[in-house]
């Protein structure tokens, strides 16, 4: 049973991001399949070298950095956020997957919860 959990809210500002990381987390760390998909502004998460100390809060790319460690499948950002956002597969945190978020995409998926 995989789990895709959309993140599509920005990075800082707000927990609901943070706290659907920490649900791919812990469902990563009890064995059950789960990737991320960043969407909308949620794909700011996944710009390297984030100051966050303005704003009170710490980096999410360490956060995302242990993705892997936990078991998290794949980090998944969605082709149209990126280029509405300005990014591109290379100015992406390495390890990005570019995708389509589209129906064929969510079927791959058993289960799909979206933070915010």
């Amino acid at each position: 049973m995989s789990t895709l959990i959309m993140i599509d809210q920005p990075p800082y500002g707000a927990w609901t991001g943070r706290e659907a990381l920490d649900m791919a987390f812990s469902l990563a760390a009890f064995d059950q399949p789960a990737t991320l998909l960043f969407a909308g502004a949620g794909v700011n998460w996944l710009r390297p070298s984030q100051e966050a100390g303005g704003v009170g809060q710490k980096s999410v790319e360490k956060n995302l950095s242990a993705a892997p460690i936990f078991g998290i499948e794949a980090i998944l950002a969605d082709r149209a956020a990126c280029i509405t956002y300005g990014l591109n597969e290379s100015s992406l945190l390495k390890g990005v997957t570019l995708v389509d978020a589209d129906a064929a995409l969510l079927k791959d998926f058993d289960h799909t919860a979206f933070a915010g």
